[in-house]
């Protein structure tokens, strides 16, 4: 079994693609095609600032990150139409909303039942996310409930459907590392942003 990125289902005709489910944030819909960006140490830095001051102004954000006002809201633009800025949250806790079993549930579907099995999978609240993956299953999805009876449910549910041939799942115990992007993203040598001249360090 392959995990890619977050959590997502798999294709048997097209290994890798995926498939368009995610409950993540307001912008919930994966991004099949968009333009790549090259992003430089600004954008890294207000990558990293967003998080932390997400109820603060175009204004506040730019004093953090130390460039223009302007500059900060015509890069946050810019990120928004590449694509890399995807929501604005909120960053849902599910243990402290209630929701705190989840599972990893590999999929085998029919061939040719991608479609399908999105549709399903779209219609099911428990399955936060959804991919199409290499390996020997078809599908990898991400679920979440309230008691392991309510997990029970779901997967019995899922065994129903008709594009699914059979499941395998694993109840998650604890989380080693959490979902993340800023690491990699800041790991990378970058061109340092211009800061206006209020902001430069003597």
């Amino acid at each position: 079994m392959h995990l890619i990125g977050p959590v997502s289902a798999t294709d048997v005709d097209s290994a890798g693609a995926a498939v368009q489910l995610r409950r993540s944030g307001p912008a919930s819909a994966v991004h099949s095609a968009h333009m790549s960006l090259e992003l430089d140490a600004l954008d890294v830095d207000l990558l990293a600032a967003l998080p932390e001051h997400t109820r603060v102004g175009v204004l506040e954000l730019s004093r953090t990150v130390q460039v223009a006002r302007g500059t900060v809201q015509a890069r946050l633009d810019r990120l928004e139409r590449a694509g890399v800025i995807a929501g604005y949250g909120p960053d849902v806790d599910l243990r402290a909303a209630g929701h705190d079993v989840q599972a990893f549930v590999t999929l085998e579907i029919a061939q040719g039942a991608l479609e399908d099995v999105t549709a399903e999978l779209t219609a099911e609240p428990a399955v936060l996310e959804a991919y199409a993956t290499t390996g020997s299953a078809d599908v990898l999805c991400r679920l979440a409930a309230s008691s392991h009876e309510e997990l029970q449910q779901t997967l019995l549910r899922l065994n129903r459907f008709p594009t699914v041939g059979r499941t395998t799942s694993v109840v998650v115990l604890s989380v080693v590392v959490p979902p993340r992007t800023l690491p990699l993203l800041q790991s990378a040598p970058r061109e340092a942003p211009h800061r206006a001249p209020a902001y430069r360090r003597s």
